[in-house]
């Protein structure tokens, strides 16, 4: 008889093994796998996590009855098995490890966390909660965890949110160079930050392993990548790119965009004599087009260097009277500078001029809006 429930015992868990094989079972107990993913910058930050119900598994509603309770305790608990005996965190989920995965080194509440990939626990508290980070990732629930293998753990602090039915884990605030992650459930919300301190040093680098590709034979590649260099104030970066795109055989062509370019980096540089001959250079070469200068000086709008762009509007006129979009450049620059009688001025013979119907209504409204003393930029 013994040899008989031993053998049965042995088909029950042999079968259960087996079944623990099949991937496209059920999720365990209802709760859905979830997986969400944000970047910062080139640093992918990625949660994979299994996802409860407020509504128990037998339909029971648990509102008001997670946290503090035995589905999500206090402080740390005893779950009845495993190595970490009365001192258990929660799984910050269900069923395997909440698995919380960066792809460099980044900063969590302001304390640093390598590149990999952790397990995510919690100890909730009424007033502060505690995140921890560890190194086994691949264990089940919080079964196995142990002290020792904590990366790192940080403070985070609990607060009322929306209700969320199923627990969750949002990006609520994104940044370039950080985001807040929020479990979600319940009423409760408990945000931490993840920040990468050195997101444009990411950025660079991964601009130089493009650039050694096809797309570094392309000019315009060099011109976007210095362009966006000097937005991010790495002048040092920007001039050594807009060079190339001057000088080196291959990619690099001397004309209107491209001397303009490094005649702006070379001004990010502190070079401002080699600037100046640079940027005389430009306007006075065969490729300085009406609309090119036109662009040029929009950019400069862009960046709020109002006096600049004017004097290129103005260096335009000189160069190109009367063209198609000169007197639309000449009445933006006068009308970012407050000189809006100047700029109607030209935004009249602008709506005169335009070559098209879209063009003729943009200055028209421009018109409408310099008569109020509005700016039109």
């Amino acid at each position: 008889m013994r040899r008989i429930i031993i053998g049965a015992l042995a088909v029950l868990v042999s079968t259960a093994a087996l079944a623990q094989t099949l991937t496209s079972l059920p999720a365990s107990g209802d709760n859905q796998k979830s997986s969400t993913t944000q970047y910062i910058g080139p640093v992918a930050v990625t949660i994979d996590y299994s996802s409860p119900d407020v509504r128990g598994p037998r339909g029971e509603d648990r509102r008001g009855k997670i946290f503090g309770t035995d589905v999500a305790p206090y402080g740390l608990s005893d779950l009845g098995f495993g190595p970490c005996g009365k001192n258990c965190p929660w799984r910050a989920g269900a069923n395997e490890n909440t698995v919380f995965t960066v792809s460099h080194d980044v900063k969590v509440n302001g304390q640093p966390l390598p590149a990999g990939r952790y397990g995510l626990h919690m100890i909730p508290d009424p007033n502060e909660w505690t995140i921890i980070f560890s190194k086994n990732s691949s264990s089940w629930g919080s079964y196995y965890y142990t002290p020792s293998e904590d990366v790192l753990r940080v403070k985070a602090k609990p607060a009322k949110g929306n209700y969320t039915e199923w627990l969750t884990y949002d990006f609520i605030d994104r940044r370039p160079d950080r985001t807040t992650v929020a479990l979600r459930w319940e009423d409760l919300e408990v945000p931490f930050t993840v920040t990468v301190d050195n997101v444009v040093d990411l950025h660079v680098a991964n601009l130089r392993d493009e650039l050694r590709t096809y797309r570094g034979f392309d000019q315009n590649s060099w011109i976007a990548a210095a362009r966006w260099a000097l937005q991010a104030k790495r002048p040092e970066v920007a001039l050594e790119w807009a060079d190339i795109a001057v000088n080196r055989p291959g990619p690099g062509i001397e004309n209107f965009n491209s001397l303009m370019l490094l005649a702006d980096a070379q001004e990010a540089a502190g070079k401002a004599t080699e600037s100046k001959a640079t940027r005389d250079r430009a306007m006075n070469h065969a490729t300085a087009t009406a609309g090119g200068i036109h662009q040029y000086g929009r950019l400069l709008l862009q960046q709020g260097k109002k006096e600049d762009a004017l004097r290129i509007f103005e260096l335009n006129a000189k160069r190109h009277p009367n063209a198609w979009p000169v007197n639309v450049g000449l009445a933006r620059g006068y009308s970012a500078v407050g000189r809006y009688k100047d700029a109607l001025k030209h935004a009249k013979l602008a709506a005169a001029q335009a070559p098209d119907d879209l063009n003729r209504k943009s200055m028209t409204d421009a018109v409408a809006k310099l008569e109020k003393g509005q700016d039109i930029n």
